[in-house]
Protein backbone atom coordinates (compact mmCIF):
# COMPACT_ATOMS: atom_id res chain seq x y z
CA UNK A 1 0.00 0.00 0.00
CA UNK A 2 1.84 3.53 -0.93
CA UNK A 3 1.22 6.68 1.16
CA UNK A 4 -0.19 8.89 -1.82
CA UNK A 5 -0.86 8.12 -5.58
CA UNK A 6 -0.37 10.84 -7.86
CA UNK A 7 -1.98 10.65 -11.30
CA UNK A 8 0.26 12.59 -14.15
CA UNK A 9 3.66 13.27 -14.25
CA UNK A 10 3.62 16.37 -15.59
CA UNK A 11 5.65 19.44 -13.82
CA UNK A 12 2.65 19.40 -11.47
CA UNK A 13 2.62 15.68 -10.31
CA UNK A 14 6.34 15.54 -10.55
CA UNK A 15 7.16 18.56 -7.99
CA UNK A 16 4.63 16.93 -5.69
CA UNK A 17 6.03 13.76 -5.37
CA UNK A 18 9.54 15.24 -4.46
CA UNK A 19 8.29 17.32 -1.96
CA UNK A 20 6.52 14.44 -0.72
CA UNK A 21 9.23 12.17 -0.37
CA UNK A 22 11.23 14.99 1.16
CA UNK A 23 9.41 13.60 4.53
CA UNK A 24 9.51 9.86 3.66
CA UNK A 25 6.39 9.49 1.82
CA UNK A 26 5.65 6.57 0.13
CA UNK A 27 4.68 8.01 -3.38
CA UNK A 28 3.43 6.27 -6.49
CA UNK A 29 3.70 8.11 -9.85
CA UNK A 30 0.80 6.96 -12.39
CA UNK A 31 1.66 8.77 -15.97
CA UNK A 32 -0.71 6.93 -18.90
CA UNK A 33 2.15 7.88 -21.27
CA UNK A 34 4.22 5.27 -22.30
CA UNK A 35 6.87 7.41 -23.22
CA UNK A 36 7.77 11.39 -21.76
CA UNK A 37 6.87 14.24 -24.18
CA UNK A 38 8.86 14.32 -27.29
CA UNK A 39 8.26 17.87 -28.25
CA UNK A 40 10.62 20.71 -27.19
CA UNK A 41 7.80 23.45 -26.23
CA UNK A 42 10.05 26.05 -24.48
CA UNK A 43 7.85 27.77 -21.08
CA UNK A 44 8.97 30.42 -19.19
CA UNK A 45 9.76 30.17 -15.26
CA UNK A 46 8.39 33.11 -13.38
CA UNK A 47 9.84 34.81 -10.53
CA UNK A 48 8.25 32.39 -8.10
CA UNK A 49 9.01 29.21 -10.04
CA UNK A 50 12.49 30.03 -9.94
CA UNK A 51 12.50 30.80 -6.30
CA UNK A 52 10.82 27.73 -5.58
CA UNK A 53 13.52 25.76 -7.02
CA UNK A 54 16.56 27.40 -5.90
CA UNK A 55 14.65 26.72 -2.41
CA UNK A 56 15.11 22.64 -3.12
CA UNK A 57 18.34 23.03 -4.59
CA UNK A 58 17.07 22.70 -8.24
CA UNK A 59 17.92 26.33 -9.78
CA UNK A 60 21.16 25.93 -10.78
CA UNK A 61 20.27 22.79 -12.79
CA UNK A 62 17.77 24.34 -14.96
CA UNK A 63 20.03 27.30 -15.44
CA UNK A 64 22.02 25.39 -17.46
CA UNK A 65 19.21 24.31 -19.72
CA UNK A 66 17.15 27.44 -19.62
CA UNK A 67 17.77 31.34 -20.89
CA UNK A 68 17.21 34.45 -18.60
CA UNK A 69 14.84 36.95 -20.06
CA UNK A 70 13.97 40.36 -18.57
CA UNK A 71 11.12 40.34 -16.28
CA UNK A 72 9.04 42.68 -18.02
CA UNK A 73 6.10 42.56 -20.72
CA UNK A 74 3.92 39.69 -19.84
CA UNK A 75 0.54 41.66 -18.96
CA UNK A 76 -0.88 41.19 -22.88
CA UNK A 77 1.87 41.83 -24.04
CA UNK A 78 2.33 45.13 -23.15
CA UNK A 79 5.98 46.36 -23.20
CA UNK A 80 6.69 47.34 -20.26
CA UNK A 81 10.02 47.23 -18.24
CA UNK A 82 9.99 45.54 -14.54
CA UNK A 83 10.48 47.46 -11.58
CA UNK A 84 14.27 47.80 -10.97
CA UNK A 85 13.29 46.75 -6.97
CA UNK A 86 10.99 44.03 -8.09
CA UNK A 87 10.93 42.26 -4.10
CA UNK A 88 13.30 39.19 -5.43
CA UNK A 89 16.83 37.68 -5.93
CA UNK A 90 15.89 36.67 -9.27
CA UNK A 91 14.26 39.23 -10.95
CA UNK A 92 14.31 37.53 -14.39
CA UNK A 93 12.29 34.56 -16.52
CA UNK A 94 13.63 31.69 -17.31
CA UNK A 95 12.73 30.19 -20.96
CA UNK A 96 13.22 26.51 -20.75
CA UNK A 97 12.24 23.44 -22.65
CA UNK A 98 8.96 22.51 -20.79
CA UNK A 99 10.33 18.57 -21.05
CA UNK A 100 13.67 19.39 -19.34
CA UNK A 101 11.55 20.94 -16.56
CA UNK A 102 9.56 17.71 -15.90
CA UNK A 103 12.51 15.73 -16.56
CA UNK A 104 14.78 17.11 -13.86
CA UNK A 105 11.86 17.51 -11.55
CA UNK A 106 11.04 13.44 -12.21
CA UNK A 107 15.03 13.17 -11.39
CA UNK A 108 14.27 14.88 -8.69
CA UNK A 109 11.29 12.54 -7.08
CA UNK A 110 12.92 9.44 -8.14
CA UNK A 111 16.61 10.47 -6.40
CA UNK A 112 14.29 10.66 -3.14
CA UNK A 113 12.63 7.35 -3.62
CA UNK A 114 9.41 8.69 -5.26
CA UNK A 115 7.82 5.33 -8.17
CA UNK A 116 7.35 6.40 -11.65
CA UNK A 117 4.99 3.76 -13.65
CA UNK A 118 4.32 4.93 -17.50
CA UNK A 119 1.58 3.40 -19.06
CA UNK A 120 -0.42 3.67 -15.63
CA UNK A 121 -3.61 5.27 -16.78
CA UNK A 122 -6.47 5.54 -14.12
CA UNK A 123 -9.90 4.36 -15.23
CA UNK A 124 -11.57 4.03 -11.56
CA UNK A 125 -11.56 4.94 -8.56
CA UNK A 126 -13.31 4.32 -4.67
CA UNK A 127 -12.19 5.28 -1.25
CA UNK A 128 -13.28 4.62 2.10
CA UNK A 129 -12.30 5.74 5.52
CA UNK A 130 -9.04 4.46 5.23
CA UNK A 131 -7.80 5.16 2.11
CA UNK A 132 -8.52 5.34 -1.89
CA UNK A 133 -8.51 2.24 -3.88
CA UNK A 134 -7.59 2.89 -7.63
CA UNK A 135 -8.14 0.90 -11.04
CA UNK A 136 -5.87 1.48 -13.70
CA UNK A 137 -7.21 0.55 -17.17
CA UNK A 138 -5.93 -2.72 -17.63
CA UNK A 139 -7.97 -3.38 -14.90
CA UNK A 140 -5.15 -3.77 -11.75
CA UNK A 141 -6.15 -2.29 -8.39
CA UNK A 142 -4.14 0.14 -6.16
CA UNK A 143 -4.13 1.00 -2.84
CA UNK A 144 -3.17 4.18 -1.18
CA UNK A 145 -4.12 6.69 1.97
CA UNK A 146 -4.67 9.18 -0.63
CA UNK A 147 -4.85 10.17 -4.37
CA UNK A 148 -3.63 13.43 -5.92
CA UNK A 149 -5.06 14.13 -9.67
CA UNK A 150 -2.57 16.15 -11.40
CA UNK A 151 -3.75 14.56 -14.69
CA UNK A 152 -4.54 17.67 -17.06
CA UNK A 153 -7.54 19.72 -17.95
CA UNK A 154 -9.42 16.79 -19.15
CA UNK A 155 -8.54 14.84 -15.40
CA UNK A 156 -10.24 11.48 -15.60
CA UNK A 157 -9.58 11.76 -11.54
CA UNK A 158 -12.25 15.00 -11.51
CA UNK A 159 -14.67 13.37 -13.73
CA UNK A 160 -14.51 10.37 -11.17
CA UNK A 161 -15.08 12.08 -8.73
CA UNK A 162 -18.02 14.06 -9.92
CA UNK A 163 -16.60 17.91 -9.17
CA UNK A 164 -17.51 20.48 -11.45
CA UNK A 165 -15.76 22.68 -13.74
CA UNK A 166 -17.86 25.43 -14.44
CA UNK A 167 -16.74 28.31 -16.64
CA UNK A 168 -16.77 29.63 -19.90
CA UNK A 169 -15.52 27.45 -23.49
CA UNK A 170 -13.17 28.09 -25.71
CA UNK A 171 -14.67 30.66 -28.04
CA UNK A 172 -11.21 30.82 -30.54
CA UNK A 173 -8.60 28.58 -31.13
CA UNK A 174 -4.84 29.65 -32.16
CA UNK A 175 -1.91 27.68 -33.36
CA UNK A 176 1.13 27.34 -31.94
CA UNK A 177 4.48 25.66 -32.99
CA UNK A 178 8.48 26.37 -33.50
CA UNK A 179 9.65 25.42 -36.68
CA UNK A 180 12.46 26.74 -39.11
CA UNK A 181 11.34 29.30 -41.75
CA UNK A 182 12.69 30.10 -45.39
CA UNK A 183 12.77 33.80 -44.97
CA UNK A 184 15.33 36.19 -43.60
CA UNK A 185 14.54 37.78 -40.77
CA UNK A 186 14.11 41.29 -41.54
CA UNK A 187 11.22 40.18 -43.50
CA UNK A 188 9.29 38.60 -40.71
CA UNK A 189 9.64 41.72 -38.61
CA UNK A 190 7.75 43.83 -41.17
CA UNK A 191 5.48 41.54 -42.16
CA UNK A 192 4.96 40.73 -38.03
CA UNK A 193 4.12 44.22 -37.60
CA UNK A 194 1.76 44.80 -40.68
CA UNK A 195 -0.28 41.70 -39.37
CA UNK A 196 -0.11 42.68 -35.58
CA UNK A 197 -2.15 45.56 -36.52
CA UNK A 198 -5.11 43.25 -37.17
CA UNK A 199 -3.90 40.37 -34.80
CA UNK A 200 -2.76 41.13 -31.94
CA UNK A 201 -1.86 37.93 -30.99
CA UNK A 202 -0.02 36.35 -34.13
CA UNK A 203 3.75 36.59 -33.73
CA UNK A 204 6.83 34.58 -35.37
CA UNK A 205 9.48 34.79 -32.43
CA UNK A 206 13.04 33.79 -33.18
CA UNK A 207 14.50 31.24 -30.70
CA UNK A 208 17.94 30.57 -32.32
CA UNK A 209 19.72 28.44 -34.15
CA UNK A 210 16.82 29.37 -37.19
CA UNK A 211 14.21 27.73 -35.23
CA UNK A 212 11.23 30.39 -34.55
CA UNK A 213 8.04 30.27 -32.60
CA UNK A 214 4.63 30.65 -34.97
CA UNK A 215 2.43 31.90 -33.11
CA UNK A 216 -1.60 32.39 -35.58
CA UNK A 217 -5.08 32.42 -35.09
CA UNK A 218 -6.66 29.32 -36.03
CA UNK A 219 -9.94 29.01 -38.55
CA UNK A 220 -12.50 27.53 -35.67
CA UNK A 221 -12.20 25.97 -32.92
CA UNK A 222 -11.21 22.54 -32.95
CA UNK A 223 -10.57 19.27 -31.19
CA UNK A 224 -7.87 20.27 -29.05
CA UNK A 225 -6.69 16.53 -28.81
CA UNK A 226 -5.47 16.24 -32.19
CA UNK A 227 -2.69 18.35 -33.04
CA UNK A 228 -2.60 20.65 -36.18
CA UNK A 229 -0.39 19.57 -39.22
CA UNK A 230 2.17 21.33 -40.61
CA UNK A 231 -0.13 22.20 -43.58
CA UNK A 232 -2.52 23.86 -40.88
CA UNK A 233 -0.24 26.01 -40.52
CA UNK A 234 0.97 27.24 -43.66
CA UNK A 235 -3.12 28.09 -44.59
CA UNK A 236 -3.43 30.05 -41.92
CA UNK A 237 -0.29 31.77 -42.13
CA UNK A 238 -1.66 32.81 -46.28
CA UNK A 239 -4.45 33.64 -45.24
CA UNK A 240 -3.43 36.01 -41.96
CA UNK A 241 -0.58 37.24 -43.49
CA UNK A 242 -0.96 36.45 -47.08
CA UNK A 243 2.35 34.53 -46.80
CA UNK A 244 3.50 31.12 -45.32
CA UNK A 245 6.99 32.32 -44.72
CA UNK A 246 8.41 29.18 -46.02
CA UNK A 247 7.73 27.39 -42.82
CA UNK A 248 9.27 23.90 -42.28
CA UNK A 249 11.18 21.30 -40.34
CA UNK A 250 8.64 21.20 -37.22
CA UNK A 251 9.95 20.87 -33.67
CA UNK A 252 6.66 20.55 -31.80
CA UNK A 253 2.87 21.50 -32.99
CA UNK A 254 -0.53 22.38 -30.55
CA UNK A 255 -3.49 24.00 -30.47
CA UNK A 256 -5.10 25.91 -27.13
CA UNK A 257 -8.26 27.91 -26.72
CA UNK A 258 -9.22 30.29 -24.97
CA UNK A 259 -11.85 28.18 -22.20
CA UNK A 260 -11.70 29.30 -18.20
CA UNK A 261 -12.86 26.84 -15.87
CA UNK A 262 -12.20 26.38 -12.13
CA UNK A 263 -12.91 23.47 -10.09
CA UNK A 264 -15.70 23.82 -7.44
CA UNK A 265 -13.78 21.65 -5.33
CA UNK A 266 -10.17 20.71 -4.62
CA UNK A 267 -10.86 17.95 -2.20
CA UNK A 268 -13.18 15.26 -1.84
CA UNK A 269 -12.47 12.78 1.13
CA UNK A 270 -9.02 11.12 0.46
CA UNK A 271 -8.81 12.66 -3.22
CA UNK A 272 -7.18 15.89 -4.24
CA UNK A 273 -6.69 18.03 -7.59
CA UNK A 274 -3.81 20.08 -8.84
CA UNK A 275 -2.94 21.75 -11.90
CA UNK A 276 -4.70 22.11 -14.82
CA UNK A 277 -7.18 19.13 -13.10
CA UNK A 278 -8.01 21.96 -10.63
CA UNK A 279 -7.76 25.44 -13.19
CA UNK A 280 -7.37 26.04 -17.13
CA UNK A 281 -6.96 29.31 -18.54
CA UNK A 282 -5.53 30.55 -21.62
CA UNK A 283 -1.98 31.05 -21.66
CA UNK A 284 -2.11 35.00 -21.85
CA UNK A 285 1.34 35.53 -19.32
CA UNK A 286 2.25 32.02 -19.33
CA UNK A 287 1.15 31.48 -15.78
CA UNK A 288 -0.34 27.98 -16.41
CA UNK A 289 2.70 25.84 -15.33
CA UNK A 290 3.54 28.23 -13.29
CA UNK A 291 0.21 27.79 -10.74
CA UNK A 292 0.38 24.21 -11.09
CA UNK A 293 4.05 23.44 -9.74
CA UNK A 294 3.20 26.32 -7.06
CA UNK A 295 0.04 24.12 -6.71
CA UNK A 296 1.93 21.29 -5.35
CA UNK A 297 4.48 23.39 -3.36
CA UNK A 298 1.70 24.50 -1.03
CA UNK A 299 0.30 21.16 -0.86
CA UNK A 300 3.29 18.90 -0.73
CA UNK A 301 4.07 19.53 2.66
CA UNK A 302 0.39 19.39 3.91
CA UNK A 303 -0.45 16.47 2.78
CA UNK A 304 3.28 14.95 4.07
CA UNK A 305 1.97 16.09 7.87
CA UNK A 306 -1.35 14.64 7.49
CA UNK A 307 0.30 11.65 6.78
CA UNK A 308 3.26 11.88 8.73
CA UNK A 309 0.54 12.18 11.81
CA UNK A 310 1.45 15.94 13.12
CA UNK A 311 -1.15 18.08 10.62
CA UNK A 312 -3.13 19.85 12.55
CA UNK A 313 -7.24 18.90 12.27
CA UNK A 314 -7.82 21.77 9.50
CA UNK A 315 -4.08 21.96 7.74
CA UNK A 316 -4.59 19.72 4.87
CA UNK A 317 -8.08 21.87 4.42
CA UNK A 318 -5.94 25.06 4.10
CA UNK A 319 -4.71 23.83 0.49
CA UNK A 320 -8.10 24.78 -1.16
CA UNK A 321 -8.63 28.07 1.23
CA UNK A 322 -5.12 29.63 -0.35
CA UNK A 323 -4.96 28.11 -3.45
CA UNK A 324 -8.12 28.15 -5.09
CA UNK A 325 -8.53 32.25 -4.49
CA UNK A 326 -4.90 32.46 -6.18
CA UNK A 327 -6.64 30.45 -9.09
CA UNK A 328 -9.11 32.45 -9.28
CA UNK A 329 -7.09 35.60 -9.82
CA UNK A 330 -4.88 34.11 -12.13
CA UNK A 331 -8.51 33.29 -14.64
CA UNK A 332 -9.54 36.80 -14.14
CA UNK A 333 -5.76 38.22 -15.48
CA UNK A 334 -6.17 36.11 -18.27
CA UNK A 335 -9.86 37.05 -18.51
CA UNK A 336 -8.39 40.75 -19.01
CA UNK A 337 -5.17 39.78 -21.41
CA UNK A 338 -7.53 38.00 -23.50
CA UNK A 339 -9.92 40.96 -24.31
CA UNK A 340 -6.94 43.43 -24.32
CA UNK A 341 -5.54 41.61 -27.43
CA UNK A 342 -8.60 42.01 -29.26
CA UNK A 343 -8.36 44.74 -32.34
CA UNK A 344 -11.89 45.64 -31.47
CA UNK A 345 -12.26 49.49 -30.92
CA UNK A 346 -13.42 49.36 -27.20
CA UNK A 347 -10.62 46.96 -26.48
CA UNK A 348 -7.95 49.11 -28.28
CA UNK A 349 -9.21 52.04 -26.41
CA UNK A 350 -8.92 50.35 -23.13
CA UNK A 351 -5.35 48.64 -24.09
CA UNK A 352 -3.86 52.50 -24.94
CA UNK A 353 -4.94 53.42 -21.60
CA UNK A 354 -3.72 50.96 -20.16
CA UNK A 355 -0.53 51.40 -21.57
CA UNK A 356 -0.38 54.93 -20.23
CA UNK A 357 -1.10 54.06 -16.83
CA UNK A 358 1.98 51.53 -16.70
CA UNK A 359 4.15 54.17 -17.14
CA UNK A 360 2.92 54.72 -13.62
CA UNK A 361 5.27 52.10 -11.24
CA UNK A 362 2.54 51.46 -8.33
CA UNK A 363 0.62 49.93 -11.47
CA UNK A 364 3.25 48.17 -13.43
CA UNK A 365 4.41 46.95 -10.32
CA UNK A 366 1.28 45.47 -9.18
CA UNK A 367 0.59 43.76 -12.99
CA UNK A 368 4.35 42.18 -13.08
CA UNK A 369 3.25 40.97 -8.86
CA UNK A 370 0.22 39.24 -9.97
CA UNK A 371 2.16 37.53 -13.38
CA UNK A 372 5.24 36.58 -11.91
CA UNK A 373 2.66 35.45 -8.12
CA UNK A 374 5.67 37.01 -6.23
CA UNK A 375 2.24 39.43 -4.81
CA UNK A 376 -0.12 36.21 -3.82
CA UNK A 377 -0.89 36.91 0.09
CA UNK A 378 -2.49 33.77 1.94
CA UNK A 379 -4.91 35.12 4.74
CA UNK A 380 -3.55 34.50 8.40
CA UNK A 381 -5.35 36.55 10.20
CA UNK A 382 -4.18 40.40 10.90
CA UNK A 383 -0.84 41.53 11.42
CA UNK A 384 1.84 43.45 9.11
CA UNK A 385 1.58 43.12 5.59
CA UNK A 386 4.41 40.92 5.42
CA UNK A 387 2.12 37.92 7.20
CA UNK A 388 0.99 35.27 4.87
CA UNK A 389 3.89 36.34 1.82
CA UNK A 390 6.78 34.75 0.64
CA UNK A 391 9.96 35.67 2.25
CA UNK A 392 12.60 36.51 -0.59
CA UNK A 393 16.15 35.12 -0.46
CA UNK A 394 18.36 37.19 2.06
CA UNK A 395 21.32 36.98 3.11
CA UNK A 396 21.83 35.30 6.61
CA UNK A 397 24.78 34.00 8.35
CA UNK A 398 25.24 30.64 7.00
CA UNK A 399 24.78 32.04 3.54
CA UNK A 400 21.60 32.32 1.49
CA UNK A 401 18.13 31.72 3.23
CA UNK A 402 16.42 29.02 0.71
CA UNK A 403 19.43 26.98 1.24
CA UNK A 404 18.18 26.56 4.67
CA UNK A 405 14.68 25.21 3.13
CA UNK A 406 15.94 22.74 0.60
CA UNK A 407 14.60 19.65 3.28
CA UNK A 408 11.03 21.08 3.15
CA UNK A 409 11.09 21.80 7.09
CA UNK A 410 9.87 25.11 8.30
CA UNK A 411 12.04 27.35 10.20
CA UNK A 412 12.31 30.41 12.74
CA UNK A 413 14.56 32.99 11.82
CA UNK A 414 15.42 34.38 15.22
CA UNK A 415 17.37 38.17 15.14
CA UNK A 416 16.75 38.02 18.80
CA UNK A 417 18.54 34.62 19.83
CA UNK A 418 16.25 34.56 22.80
CA UNK A 419 13.53 32.42 21.23
CA UNK A 420 13.37 28.16 20.69
CA UNK A 421 11.08 26.07 18.38
CA UNK A 422 11.08 23.84 21.38
CA UNK A 423 9.56 20.79 21.14
CA UNK A 424 8.56 21.17 17.54
CA UNK A 425 12.48 20.92 16.66
CA UNK A 426 11.66 17.89 14.81
CA UNK A 427 9.84 19.94 12.11
CA UNK A 428 11.14 23.33 12.54
CA UNK A 429 14.99 24.22 12.33
CA UNK A 430 16.18 27.64 14.12
CA UNK A 431 18.60 29.53 13.05
CA UNK A 432 19.81 32.74 15.74
CA UNK A 433 21.12 35.27 13.34
CA UNK A 434 20.65 38.77 14.56
CA UNK A 435 22.68 39.94 11.30
CA UNK A 436 19.60 38.77 9.18
CA UNK A 437 18.65 41.17 6.59
CA UNK A 438 15.32 41.46 8.39
CA UNK A 439 13.47 44.37 9.47
CA UNK A 440 11.31 42.48 11.82
CA UNK A 441 12.82 40.61 15.17
CA UNK A 442 11.55 36.98 14.18
CA UNK A 443 9.90 35.18 11.45
CA UNK A 444 8.26 31.87 11.21
CA UNK A 445 8.35 30.25 7.88
CA UNK A 446 6.25 27.62 6.55
CA UNK A 447 8.08 24.62 4.31
CA UNK A 448 6.86 26.92 1.37
CA UNK A 449 8.69 30.01 2.40
CA UNK A 450 5.78 31.96 3.58
CA UNK A 451 5.47 33.79 6.81
CA UNK A 452 3.63 32.15 9.45
CA UNK A 453 4.47 34.41 12.03
CA UNK A 454 5.92 37.65 13.01
CA UNK A 455 7.12 38.88 16.67
CA UNK A 456 9.16 38.31 19.55
CA UNK A 457 7.49 36.88 22.25
CA UNK A 458 7.93 32.83 22.87
CA UNK A 459 4.13 32.38 23.92
CA UNK A 460 2.99 33.97 20.53
CA UNK A 461 4.88 31.75 18.80
CA UNK A 462 4.03 28.63 20.14
CA UNK A 463 0.66 29.38 19.51
CA UNK A 464 1.38 29.24 15.92
CA UNK A 465 3.77 26.73 16.07
CA UNK A 466 0.99 24.61 17.45
CA UNK A 467 -1.30 26.14 14.44
CA UNK A 468 0.83 25.23 11.66
CA UNK A 469 2.80 22.58 13.19
CA UNK A 470 1.01 20.29 15.19
CA UNK A 471 0.92 19.20 18.95
CA UNK A 472 4.69 19.12 20.14
CA UNK A 473 6.66 16.06 20.40
CA UNK A 474 7.07 15.71 24.05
Amino acid sequence: MFDVIIAGCGPTGAMLAAELRLHDVRVLVLEKETEPVSFARVVGLHVRSIELMAMRGLLDRMLEHGRRRPAGGFFAAIDKPAPKDLDTAHAYLLGIPQPVVVRLLEEQATRLGAQVRRGGAVAGLRQDDEGVTVELADGERLRSRYLVGCDGGRSTVRKLLGVGFPGEPSRTETLMGEMEVGVPQAEIAAKVAEVQETYRTFSLRPFGEGVHRVVVPGAAVGERAEPPTMEDFRERLRAVAGTDFGVHSPRWLSRFGDATRLAERYRVGRVLLAGDAAHIHPPAGGQGLNLGVQDAFNLGWKLAARIRGWAPASLLDTYQAERRPVAEDVLDNTRAQMELLSTEPGPRAVRRLLTELMDLDEVNRRLIEKITAVGVRYDFGDGPDLLGRRLRDIDVAPGRLYDLLRHGRGLLLDRTGRLTAGDWSDRVDHLADPTAALDVPCVLLRPDGHVAWIGDEQRDLDGQLRRWFGRPAR
